[in-house]
């Protein structure tokens, strides 16, 4: 249940990767993105990633006929940018229909189903995550 249609014709759905959380709107309209309540050419400014985004609507080629809404926290760029792409690309597959699930799998399956590899935790006592303290004994 990762997207939920409402009465106005607009889907809210969400991505996740790594410990970064990205909520999607759509809405019917002219092509607008927007992150964080501010424009998406200023919060994206690497020309792959903003690509990256985009990437479901223009795979659907829906790019001019959907509004965009997103609100981004957690993570770094990268991983923000991941969850941003699947949190739309799932709002499209709720509002356009289950055929697109087909052809998002086969083209990334990344932007259906969420990756749930995250940074292994630092353990008690230990510098890092699996390293142990070392022990001389001269």
């Amino acid at each position: 249940m990762a997207a939920k249609k409402n009465k106005t014709n607009q889907v809210q759905s969400v991505g996740r990767r790594k410990t970064s959380i990205a909520r999607a709107v759509l809405t019917p309209g002219k092509g607008v993105i927007r992150v964080n309540n501010h424009d998406f050419s200023d919060v994206v400014s690497n020309e792959v990633l903003k690509l990256k985004v985009i990437e479901p609507l223009i795979l659907v080629d829906k790019l001019s006929s959907v509004d965009v809404s997103l609100s981004v926290k957690g993570g770094g760029v990268n991983s923000q940018v991941d969850a941003m792409r699947q949190a739309i690309a799932r709002g499209l597959v709720e509002m356009f229909g289950e055929d697109l699930k087909k052809t998002f799998t086969e083209y990334d399956r990344s932007l259906i189903v969420t990756d749930t590899r995250f940074k292994e935790t630092k353990k008690p006592n230990n510098s890092h995550a699996r390293a142990k303290r070392q022990k001389s004994y001269r």
